[in-house]
Parts: structure tokens; sequence; C-alpha cells
């Protein structure tokens, strides 16, 4: 078995690489994990983030939008309509961006924290 120096998950997630050795693409499209790492052939197989990432963003973006129209309107007095167009562009803007290297780092701690499905024994 090889020997892989300690991988920053944080590093490894927000650069979208294998959180084994740092240097293979994650993904094969946008959000689409690869079936293995190209450089270190680590299994992603197990690797699911589920729907942590976008909870985890739409809540931070959300607020962080609200709060835009909220000054868009009652600081600029733009109209409503205006304030949220604004608002809706920055959110989208903002969680295309963020999506993606946040599911990597999740996975990128999953596999540092050794995160498995849970069995019950019996």
């Amino acid at each position: 078995m090889a020997y892989y120096p300690p991988v920053s998950p944080y590093a490894a997630g927000f650069a979208g690489k294998c959180p084994r050795c740092g240097q293979g693409e994650l993904f094969n499209g946008y959000l689409k994990v690869r079936p293995q790492c190209p450089s270190c052939g680590l299994d992603y197989t197990k690797a699911d983030a589920g729907d942590g990432p976008a909870v985890f963003v739409i809540f931070i973006v959300g607020f962080a939008a609200v709060g835009l129209a909220f000054i868009a309107r009652f600081v600029f007095f733009a109209p409503i309509g205006i304030a949220f167009l604004i608002a809706a562009a920055f959110a989208v803007l903002v969680i295309l961006g963020l999506l993606r290297p946040i599911k990597a780092t999740l996975i990128a701690l999953q596999y540092r924290h050794k995160a498995e499905e849970g069995r019950l024994e019996g």
C-alpha cells in the first residue's frame, strides 16, 4: 500500500481534488463525482454527500439574498421587482459558485473521518 501524505480536506475540497492524494480531479462534470481518482485510484463510489451541500449553501445564500433585497428596497429605494431580481440573480450566481466546492469538501471530510453508512449490530 502506497503512502500518501495528509491532505487538508478543506484544501482538497475547495480545489475539487482527491481527498487522499490531493492531485486527481474529484468531479467528471459540474457535480458528477468520478468513479475513482485518476491519480491514485481511490474508489469514489462510496462517496455520497447527499443533500448536505445544497442545504448548507441555500441556507447561507438565502440569508444573504434576503438581506440584499432588503438593502436594495429600503436603502436604495429600488422598486420591489428590481430588488427581487437583484437578490435572485445574486442567489443563483453564488449558489452555483459554492455548490461544487462545498460538495467536494463534505466528501473530503467523509474520507478523512472514515464516515460510512450506519449499521445495526444484531
